[in-house]
């Protein structure tokens, strides 16, 4: 497996998988409702003009997340 970076980070077309999040409780509940857990796949799917948001594919759903987000989400890239 290859380097740990934050998801904003991730290249379009690249995956990886979550290796840890950095939230308080409130928001790493939230996070954690969506299925963004250790251990889930992720993949960039496009990035918006200015980089934020961010559409990824997880779990069979593609979702636009913020870039202010996606700097506390930690992965470890598998495609490249």
């Amino acid at each position: 497996m290859g380097e740990l970076i934050e998801l904003n980070k991730l290249l379009e077309g690249q995956t990886a998988v979550v290796h840890s999040i950095k939230f308080d409780d409130y928001k790493r509940r939230i996070f954690q409702d969506i299925g963004i857990i250790n251990g889930t796949r992720i993949s960039c799917v496009q990035k918006s003009f200015k980089g934020d948001p961010i559409a990824f594919y997880i779990r069979g759903s593609i979702m636009a997340l913020r870039n202010d987000d996606t700097k506390n989400i930690f992965v470890k890239v598998i495609d490249k």
